[in-house]
């Protein structure tokens, strides 16, 4: 499990109290889910996402953002060229003002072609790893945290830490589906989330 960190974020956080987070995973959620996008080139922004996740930060959650990358552990794309491409996503939010806390993702996959990545690991969602290592190394209250996924896994990750509500959105993911996969609500998209959660 391997995270990026904004220089200069989380200074101090373990001085400060606890705060509340927004996780995001991001196919599907930031970004339109392409099926293993691994350059920037291909990489396009869910409309309206940068919008909620601006008016997220707004309201004072610190942005996680919390990912599967199988395509790493199946050898589709490079650990490089992955953090290559977070880079320029981490810096294109940034320019936005929707700057990101820190982004975490899983590069393990049980069945991939990498002997040392093909491995049962505690961070591939739906297990929680992810997200409580972000817990412990940004001072984040998981209780007053909330977690938006497109699929069932984000959900049964979120509820497996403790975060203290978990939203479903719709993606082109074979594995997003209509219902609520045991979320507390769905909705359209994050920016329809947000709206619901932070009515003007």
């Amino acid at each position: 499990m391997v995270k990026r960190i904004r220089a200069g974020d989380g200074a101090g956080a373990s001085a400060a109290a606890p705060r509340k987070a927004a996780f995001l995973d991001r196919d599907g959620v930031i970004n339109l889910d392409r099926a293993y996008v691994s350059r920037w080139e291909d990489f396009e922004f869910v409309p309206g996402a940068i919008d909620a996740m601006r008016r997220l930060k707004t309201a004072g959650y610190a942005l996680v953002v919390v990912t599967n990358q199988s395509g790493i552990a199946r050898g589709y794309y490079s650990e490089a060229q992955y953090q290559a491409l977070t880079d320029a996503m981490q810096q294109a939010l940034a320019e936005a003002g929707a700057a990101v806390d820190a982004v975490y993702h899983c590069p393990h996959h049980p069945k991939g072609q990498l002997a040392e990545l093909a491995i049962d690991c505690d961070c591939r969602k739906p297990a929680p790893g992810m997200i409580l290592r972000a817990a412990r190394e940004l001072n984040l209250s998981l209780a007053d945290s909330i977690l938006v996924g497109d699929k069932p896994s984000d959900i049964e990750a979120a509820r497996a830490a403790g975060i203290g509500r978990a939203y479903i959105v719709q993606s082109d993911n074979a594995e997003s589906g209509p219902g609520l996969a045991g979320a507390d609500a769905a909705h359209a998209d994050l920016q329809a989330c947000v709206a619901a959660l932070l009515p003007d």
